[in-house]
């Protein structure tokens, strides 16, 4: 078992280094581990914070939202699992577009996805400083939301062992409260202790209500919901695994959180007791008032507290580690100022992971009270990075390799790509104007690089040792 797992850190590390690359970051991620960072960053128990503005943009059908959306990501999960089975790098859309499809292509697509990337830490510690005002009314919100930086700055910076622990202890305790959520509301429903509230299948699917327009609106909602397993992508060079590894814990952590959203949004609707929406009052805090109903004010304290931790804490901390690779891979690649690809001895991307948290510790400032906003701004950056991501299968395997595989390498790719376009056309506005003025900025930095020489480029010798690795797994 010992020397299995061995070889196969050896051979990603001979494959790292046929790509052009020496072996910086530390091998001790197993796809166990893998898998259990995804379900961190896509928080299980994320319906919980908006419950409500889903319950009343989908009519009650919470359950279908989160449906549709597992259909929709599917595809773009299959997608990141062919690429970083080729190309297992730590730049997840950065890397597989740039060596996929061009370098160039490469330098916008991780321009995009550095958007969401860059905004999702900030978002989490916006809404984690606004819950906890709720629960210390008069405080000032910037210094919960420079506590939760600082903490997840720490267990950054100290390596990625802390990162696994952690890890695995706030999946624990995530797990715990949707198995007592599951126990208090199967045992509130038997005993007709909510008023109206029934377990009925018009929470996942109500043919009355279900039209195109709404279909539409929940897909919007549900993509934001399931992004982060993609951020599994980045951790590839600390991968033990074989080269799937990473696809394999993508894909299971998609279908995993899917099950947590679908169950508890499920018995969450039951207990809603059948009300067409929940008001402006209630809204932000509908999950923890049906708690509340089913059981007690102590347990829908205990529900809420444990969701703000794990924002601010567990799935922000998720998203710095991600972010902090995707600047370290542009960073080595040329693409990004050189310092912050420098690793500490505990083999981390310190410069990374400070300049992470120095621009959270900003952004907050700026958008306290904004969370629409930013929201709109994250899945912008997303989006763009997932349509590129699902050309550069299209062009790696069908065009370059020519793969015959055309379920695999055209169909789930193209697929993928109409149903992300389609979301991204049907963004609001200010998305789409605030990501265009993003990847117009990127565009001027990618003018500068040339202007003054910079290689935007793989190098000759880095591509022909890709193509030898590739010759060699053929």
């Amino acid at each position: 078992m010992n020397r299995s797992a061995g070889s196969e850190e050896r051979d990603a590390q001979q494959e790292l280094e046929s790509l052009g690359y020496k072996q910086e970051l530390r091998r001790s991620v197993s796809t166990a581990d893998l898998l259990i960072y995804g379900l961190i960053f896509m928080l299980p128990i994320a319906p919980w914070a908006i419950f409500g503005t889903v319950y009343n943009a989908s009519e009650g059908m919470v359950p279908l939202v989160y449906l549709i959306g597992l259909i929709a990501m599917i595809f773009t999960a299959l997608a990141y699992a062919q690429m970083a089975k080729s190309i297992p790098l730590a730049g997840s859309v950065f890397s597989y577009v740039g060596r996929g499809i061009h370098p160039n292509a490469g330098f916008f697509a991780g321009w995009a996805i550095l958007l969401d990337y860059l905004l999702v830490p900030t978002l989490l510690y916006v809404f984690a400083a606004e819950s906890m005002v709720g629960i210390f009314p008069g405080t000032p919100r910037w210094l919960w939301a420079l506590i939760f930086v600082a903490i997840n700055t720490v267990i950054n910076l100290s390596g990625v062992s802390s990162i696994k622990i952690m890890n695995r202890v706030f999946l624990a305790v995530e797990l715990a409260f949707i198995v007592i959520f599951v126990v208090i509301a199967v045992t509130a429903l038997n005993n007709g202790t909510v008023p109206g509230a029934e377990l009925t299948m018009q929470p996942l699917w109500d043919p009355e209500k279900v039209s195109g327009p709404l279909i539409a609106s929940a897909l919007s909602i549900a993509v934001l919901s399931f992004l982060g397993f993609d951020g599994i992508s980045t951790m590839s060079e600390e991968s033990t695994g074989g080269r799937n590894s990473a696809g394999k814990a993508m894909v299971g952590a998609l279908l995993i959180v899917a099950s947590c959203f679908i169950l508890q949004t499920w018995l969450a609707s039951a207990l809603a007791g059948g009300r067409d929406s929940f008001s402006d009052d209630e809204v932000g805090n509908a999950f923890f008032t049906v708690v509340e109903a089913a059981s007690s004010s102590g347990w829908a304290t205990a529900f809420f507290a444990v969701n703000v931790v794990a924002v601010g804490i567990a799935n922000a901390m998720a998203a710095q580690a991600a972010t902090s690779r995707l600047l370290y891979s542009m960073s080595r690649d040329r693409q990004l100022p050189a310092f912050l690809n420098r690793i500490n001895g505990r083999q981390v991307p310190q410069n990374a992971i400070l300049l992470v948290s120095g621009i959270s510790a900003v952004l907050v400032l700026f958008f306290v009270g904004q969370i629409d906003l930013i929201s709109s701004l994250v899945n912008f950056g997303a989006l763009f990075g997932f349509m590129l991501l699902h050309l550069s299968v299209v062009v790696l395997y069908v065009v370059r390799r020519k793969s015959r595989n055309y379920l695999l390498h055209l169909a789930v790719p193209v697929t993928g790509f109409l149903v992300i376009g389609y979301v991204l056309f049907n963004a609001n506005t200010e998305a789409k104007v605030g990501g265009l003025v993003w990847l117009a900025i990127g565009a001027c930095v990618f003018l500068y690089y040339r202007a003054t020489g910079r290689k935007t480029e793989l190098s000759a010798e880095d591509s022909e040792l890709a193509d030898l690795a590739e010759d060699r797994k053929a």
